[in-house]
């Protein structure tokens, strides 16, 4: 007795014309006996399927049978041929759910009772699948999970004439849907990067995870950084890489003074970046770097000299006891002050001004001393005097940069290794005879390169006048100086570039859609220069290309090729591609069969070019046109036309003439 389970499936879409389609099943056994089985496939309606997930489920469903064997031949043991069971999860319904079919083949001539055992069975999750007795048929009563079970093995058993046989197992396998998002393991993330990073440095890793089943697209997630705050020195300051989650800086130019910390909001999407997200925070703390030299707030600050103690015979405490004193002699600069101590019989000295070893190493002072009350009229007497040496003390005094914010100008396009400017510190040390020494301490763009003994600043590499970090063409760079005793101060170097004609007319938009009907001009941007196309009053405004339809064209993609030159001959050759379709006006729009399914059009279109120039700029123009997919042929002259109206306009301001070469 033989029992066999066997799935057929759709490999592809079938049309039942009558509602069925009748095909044999072949078999052989073991003996090499052929068995065959006539198969009936009818429609069934799944009316009460409501989605995708469930109607394939059902299709494969296995729903066939092997009779016995041709009578005469050995009986054999009953054996169970049983591939595993797919089922896919979140199914919703109605339950209990039709999943397989078990059957023997003796079941036409006995009775045969069917049962299975199990997790999922008879053992919890309890009645998740059922069998039933006489039927073999085999259920789902409930909705699945794969995240919590991903698979069940469940065994039959098959009981006849009161003798049961072997059990067989059955794996029913959970089908992974995409029922989960990516998931972040820290709500937001905190990392530190320098000021003083450069392009590349990894600043941290963000690591999100999935519960769908691993090494599927479900589970397959991408990262990307949806936004920065605040956008400076500009967008892109960072970068993430979308397999690993590794942010790195992106940009040079991060200064802790001007934006202390960047907040990214940071998304991870499974289906390799196509399906459900997840989003975390990630503060990135900008830490600093030394460079700025300590400055007083106030430059000079009184110091004690010494305290002068006096004795005197009068009542104490009172006016003609009470001392007064006075620097007469040696202090013609009065860097020195001379105060009444407040128990009235002492001289405090201390200084007004800062000392100055390098001018004067000994101050002598003449100090007197006399009563707040005046000397008795009737009695002589002396004032008294004390002489007084002060000693100033030498000190290493910080180097001055002078001026201490410089300023020079220079053509961005100054050739590397050109000096850009000697920039030097003086020593007031002057006794000490030291060696002077120079860095640059921050250079946001990495432009420049500095002669540690000279002070002469040269150009490492290109500058560029249009680059995030220059402000109102105005680039900043912090210069150090240094003596034998690392003493250190610092000056500011700021260079006014000179713009040159370094990038080529561009135009931006580079796809579009015309209609081939009611002609409309369509408006092309040069990057930098857009115009208005509407009125001619707003030519003026700026600088682009207007391109018309000549007449009606065939459906189809065109190309345009035009080199573009300024006046000072700088040009770039740019193609943009012109999608004709069947419509009309302004509001240009394709419908799929306006596109596709044609064969392509054989003719050339002839668009006309009004070339609108900038006040002081002149844009000589070339224009090539060609139809793709089709033969390449000249267009004549004759057949491109200019605006006339557009060549008077140019003339009343002074610009040059239209170049159109074909």
């Amino acid at each position: 007795m033989t029992f066999a389970l066997v799935s057929v499936q759709v490999k592809r879409q079938v049309v039942l014309h009558e509602g069925n389609q009748n095909f044999l099943v072949h078999a052989w056994d073991s003996q090499g006996q052929k068995m065959t089985l006539p198969v009936r496939l009818l429609y069934q309606d799944h009316h009460y399927m409501n989605n995708r997930l469930d109607a394939e489920f059902h299709h494969e469903i296995p729903i066939l049978d092997f009779p016995k064997s041709n009578p005469g031949l050995k009986r054999r043991k009953r054996d169970w041929i049983i591939p595993p069971i797919n089922i896919p999860e979140n199914s919703r319904g109605p339950f209990p759910r039709f999943l397989a079919e078990i059957r023997s083949n003796e079941d036409k001539v006995k009775k045969i009772h069917y049962s299975i055992s199990g997790p999922g069975a008879d053992q919890n999750p309890v009645n998740l699948f059922t069998m039933n007795r006489t039927t073999g048929h085999l259920h789902v009563t409930q909705e699945l999970d794969r995240e919590k079970v991903d698979k069940y093995m469940v065994s039959v058993f098959s009981v006849s004439d009161g003798k049961a046989e072997k059990p067989m197992d059955v794996i029913i396998n959970i089908i992974d849907q995409n029922d989960n998002k990516p998931v972040f393991s820290l709500p937001a993330y905190n990392g530190e990067v320098s000021e003083a990073s450069q392009k590349g440095f990894q600043v941290i890793q963000v690591v999100a995870t999935d519960a769908d089943e691993p090494n599927t697209d479900n589970s397959a997630i991408q990262y990307r950084i949806v936004s920065q705050e605040p956008e400076e020195p500009g967008p892109t300051m960072f970068t993430i890489n979308p397999k690993t989650g590794v942010i790195r800086v992106n940009e040079v130019g991060l200064d802790r003074e001007k934006v202390p910390q960047y907040t990214l909001k940071v998304q991870a999407a499974d289906m390799k970046g196509e399906g459900l997200t997840g989003f975390t925070k990630v503060i990135i703390k900008v830490t600093d770097l030394n460079d700025h030299a300590p400055v007083f707030t106030e430059p000079f600050v009184n110091a004690l000299v010494v305290k002068m103690l006096v004795t005197d015979g009068d009542e104490p405490h009172t006016p003609a006891w009470n001392a007064k004193f006075s620097i007469i002699d040696g202090d013609p600069e009065n860097l020195f002050t001379v105060k009444t101590g407040t128990n009235k019989q002492e001289g405090i000295i201390t200084t007004a001004k800062g000392l100055d070893f390098e001018r004067t190493s000994k101050h002598i002072l003449l100090v007197s001393v006399v009563n707040e009350a005046p000397f008795d009229s009737s009695i002589s007497l002396v004032t008294s005097t004390a002489t007084v040496v002060v000693t100033v003390e030498d000190v290493n005094e910080p180097l001055m940069f002078d001026p201490k914010e410089k300023h020079v100008s220079k053509s961005e396009a100054l050739d590397l290794n050109n000096t850009v400017v000697q920039y030097t510190a003086s020593d007031p040390d002057t006794g000490r005879k030291q060696r002077i020494m120079y860095k640059i301490l921050n250079d946001p763009a990495g432009w420049l390169d500095i002669d540690k003994d000279t002070g002469v600043i040269a150009v490492r590499n290109q500058m560029d006048r249009e680059s995030i970090f220059v402000r109102e063409d105005k680039y900043t760079a912090l210069i150090g100086a240094y003596d034998d005793s690392r003493c250190e101060t610092t000056g500011t170097l700021v260079i006014h570039l000179q713009d040159v004609n370094d990038n080529p007319p561009t135009i931006e938009e580079r796809k579009f859609t015309v209609c081939r009907l009611c002609i409309y001009p369509k408006n092309l941007k040069l990057v930098e220069f857009l115009i208005n196309y509407c009125l001619l009053s707003s030519y003026l405004a700026g600088t682009g290309i207007i391109l018309t339809l000549n007449h009606e064209l065939e459906i189809g993609d065109y190309t345009v090729t035009m080199s573009i030159a300024d006046n000072q001959g700088l040009s770039q050759v740019s193609t943009v591609t012109a999608r004709v379709c069947d419509c009309s006006g302004e509001d240009a729009s394709c419908r799929e069969k306006d596109v596709g399914g044609s064969n392509p059009p054989v003719i050339l279109g002839i668009l006309k070019a009004i070339v609108v120039l900038l006040i002081m700029l002149g844009l000589p123009l070339f224009l090539f046109v060609r139809r793709r997919r089709a033969e390449e042929k000249p267009v004549e002259l004759k057949d491109l036309t200019m605006a006339d109206d557009m060549f008077e306009e140019e003339e009343r301001n002074d610009r040059e003439d239209i170049q159109v070469n074909i």
